[in-house]
């Protein structure tokens, strides 16, 4: 094999892995991302019924023993607040609702960022801690409470859409994967959750996130955004094929760069050495430069009968 043939064929086979290689990670985390509802780092996504509605008296008793069991240690046992935590008086119960849903509270270590995780306590539980929390004191005017009745059966999508590109898309980005921010902060990403945990966000703006109250937001336009987190950023059409992980075009770039040109290089390689194997032979398929059957060339035979013929 010469050498131009190995590099040829180097080249092929290099080719072959990065193509193949590229295609298969997008393939395989499109299928990843499709099913990550699914997966053990997302929350169950508990569904608002009847019972939720704190009606039972002896919640309070059971709400109480599980605050001074995880809670009382930061947020002190009136939920007074303290040097480790802010005060629970007065936040109401949406606040209250969504960071225990959310698995945000409570911290295994009360220095670090909440992080999204799966709740600790089960509904029952708590709504049991809401309950008792926000006994203690009246509702500070503003904090709204859980949303029963929340129905986005009739949500316009099409303005939930524009009002999410508008108000949370820079940080949540416009997928909902979540983002890194500033000094170590991050927005989370909205798939896994309820409807009642967006609805709770943009009233309550959980961390860092501004609140977004009925004269910013109304609550037609409130329910229009949940609509649009619940069923198309949770439940994503992918007309065009597969969704790349739902990056949007850094994933197209790659895809076209890598496996395109990747492509195009097979293509060029190929047709490249059937042109070459063509020019190794003669017309009549003859190796070129093969000698005649009695081992001499054409032109030596040519010369032995010129001297024949002079004779």
């Amino acid at each position: 094999m010469t050498s131009h043939g190995f590099w040829r064929r180097a080249l092929l086979s290099l080719a072959l892995v990065v193509s193949a290689s590229f295609l298969a990670v997008f393939v395989l985390g499109g299928r990843g991302e499709s099913a990550k509802p699914a997966g053990s780092s997302t929350l169950s996504a508990a569904s608002l019924t009847s019972e939720d509605s704190p009606s039972d008296a002896s919640q309070l008793a059971a709400g109480r023993t599980l605050f001074v069991e995880n809670c009382s240690s930061c947020h002190g046992i009136g939920a007074e607040g303290g040097t480790r935590a802010p005060p629970l008086l007065g936040v109401g119960s949406a606040t209250v609702d969504l960071w225990l849903s959310s698995g945000w509270m409570p911290l295994a270590e009360p220095t670090v960022q909440p992080e999204r995780k799966p709740a600790k306590f089960p509904r029952a539980q708590v709504l049991e801690l809401v309950k008792y929390v926000t006994s203690l004191a009246p509702t500070t005017a503003g904090n709204p409470s859980i949303p029963y009745d929340l129905n986005v059966s009739k949500a316009n999508v099409a303005e939930g859409f524009s009002l999410f590109a508008l108000n949370c898309a820079p940080c949540h980005t416009i997928t909902g994967a979540g983002d890194a921010l500033a000094d170590g902060v991050t927005a989370p990403p909205l798939h896994g959750v309820t409807k009642t945990m967006v609805w709770e966000a943009i009233r309550t703006g959980p961390g860092n996130m501004p609140r977004f109250g009925p004269g910013t937001i109304s609550p037609a336009q409130a329910v229009d955004i949940v609509g649009y987190v619940v069923r198309n950023i949770q439940h994503p059409a992918s007309p065009g094929g597969l969704s790349l992980g739902g990056v949007g075009p850094v994933a197209e770039g790659f895809v076209g760069l890598f496996v395109g040109v990747g492509l195009t290089l097979l293509a060029a390689l190929w047709v490249g050495d059937r042109n070459e194997s063509e020019e190794d032979e003669d017309p009549d398929g003859n190796p070129e430069g093969a000698e005649g059957g009695d081992g001499h060339g054409d032109g030596h035979n040519g010369i032995e009968h010129g001297e024949l013929a002079h004779a």
